[in-house]
């Protein structure tokens, strides 16, 4: 009851502050017409798209939150997906992909954690060109299997370990994930907001103009102090592995929206009109998550009996 009272206050507390970005938004619109707050405004409409998905994920039964995140699996590997440049060839390739969703979350239900490590990382990439290499060629087939296999293991593989939080520990896992969360969102606002306002020295200038090194270091210094809040209320954790968890989200989620950020560059490099479309993508939400996801959670299992 305590640490559904503790989560209930949390979620409370993140309701208000969506609302209040919400409201300050619109009226700061109303009253500078000439700038552009379009890019904030979807970022905090996505915010409170992920808000309710994540509500299923740490309010109610372990099964119900596992659905919200398959299906959350399933978009954001659909939205991979759209910005490969595909042939008639990969889409027998593609439908095994989603096919392994299912299968990927059945290993969580059951709680094989030995499977679902290996599954995807494993017997998904020896066995997933199969279906691409049968009567099918071999024009483009490096391209298309290794493409498929990078969505899942980051769209899939990643994000699917916010499932297994609950089923490794039933005490702690859904205030284990909405602590993950929040400091994985934090670290990605107040980068974008440093790197916005103050940021000068761009890391990939070419991929991602928001993602600077001051945006880094200022994110990683607010993540830890909010972590160093935090976690006396929805971890088991002491103190060192309190401020620790902080910096260990802040860097994974780093790594993380660089790297997506780099990938869809490279995907996307002669389409400019699919790129400005999914600059607004959930996959842009979720990027940091596919990185702090599973490093934090193999973290905790490694240092602690709980996991």
């Amino acid at each position: 009851m305590t640490h559904m009272m503790e989560t209930l206050w949390t979620l409370t507390a993140i309701f208000i502050g969506l609302l209040s970005a919400t409201i300050s938004l619109f009226i700061l619109k109303k009253q500078q017409s000439g700038k552009d707050y379009s890019g904030i405004l979807f970022r905090v409409k996505t915010w409170w798209g992920m808000f309710v998905v994540f509500c299923f994920a740490t309010l109610f039964n372990p099964v119900v939150s596992l659905l919200s995140l398959m299906v959350l699996c399933f978009f954001s590997l659909k939205e991979y997906f759209s910005m490969i440049k595909t042939r008639k060839s990969d889409r027998r390739i593609f439908l095994w992909a989603y096919l392994s969703i299912p299968v990927q979350f059945y290993w969580i239900y059951i709680g094989w954690y030995g499977m679902f490590i290996v599954f995807i990382p494993v017997y998904v990439f020896l066995f997933l060109p199969l279906p691409r290499i049968i009567r099918k060629g071999t024009l483009g087939f490096l391209r298309s299997v290794s493409f498929t296999q990078w969505g899942l293991m980051l769209m899939v593989f990643g994000l699917s370990h916010l499932a297994y939080y609950q089923f490794a520990s039933p005490a702690f896992g859904s205030n284990l994930v909405l602590f993950l969360i929040v400091l994985t969102q934090i670290n990605d606002v107040f980068h974008y907001l440093i790197s916005l306002y103050i940021g000068r020295k761009k890391v990939v200038p070419s991929a991602n103009p928001y993602i600077t090194w001051e945006g880094f270091l200022g994110a990683l210094l607010m993540t830890t102090g909010v972590s160093y809040l935090l976690y006396p209320y929805l971890t088991p954790f002491g103190l060192p592995f309190g401020i620790l968890s902080g910096v260990i989200i802040g860097v994974a989620g780093f790594i993380g929206s660089l790297t997506i950020s780099v990938l869809k560059r490279d995907l996307l490099i002669n389409d400019k009109q699919k790129f400005e479309t999914l600059k607004g993508s959930y996959l842009n939400r979720v990027d940091s998550l596919t990185y702090t996801s599973p490093i934090f959670f193999h973290i905790i299992r490694y240092f602690f009996d709980f996991m």
